[in-house]
């Protein structure tokens, strides 16, 4: 389950409402996001890190690492809205849908996604909100600790 719920987690890219007609992408700096899995088993992670200049562009794009590989034939990143539809999968799994869209600005995110997890033969939707604020710029030298 953890592992399915991974990719909601990484789809850090949402943004709260706020100005963002000509916004391209977010500001790098010091981030602080929350990702949420509203259902069906509710969790809440809080974490903090730099974002820096050249990261900018992989964080907008979508999530992908070293336990899943996503891929998102439909990915409309710009004009403060993010749009992605693809799948994710382990090595050991078959792909499934993940769908997400949001908004950003420099300074904040907000992105709400759903997985169609795979759980012994039945589909299962599984929804997630990552939310994000741009705590400074530029990163602390040592950051603090996440709440």
């Amino acid at each position: 389950m953890r592992r399915l719920i991974a990719p909601l987690a990484l789809l850090g890219l949402a943004a709260l409402p706020g100005p963002a007609a000509a916004q391209s992408a977010i500001s790098p700096g010091y981030w602080e996001t929350t990702n949420e899995v509203t259902s069906p088993f509710p969790t809440k992670k809080v974490e903090r890190r730099c974002i820096k200049p050249s990261d900018v562009a992989k964080f907008m794009q979508g999530p992908s690492n070293h336990i899943y590989t996503c891929t998102y034939p439909t990915r409309q990143i710009g004009a403060g809205k993010i749009r992605l539809r693809g799948t994710c999968a382990t090595r050991n799994s078959a792909p499934v849908p993940i769908t997400g869209e949001g908004v950003f600005t420099s300074d904040t995110l907000r992105m709400d996604a759903t997985v169609q997890a795979r759980f012994g033969g039945l589909s299962i939707p599984v929804h997630a909100r990552t939310t994000g604020k741009r705590l400074d710029e530029p990163c602390p030298a040592e950051p603090p600790p996440a709440p």
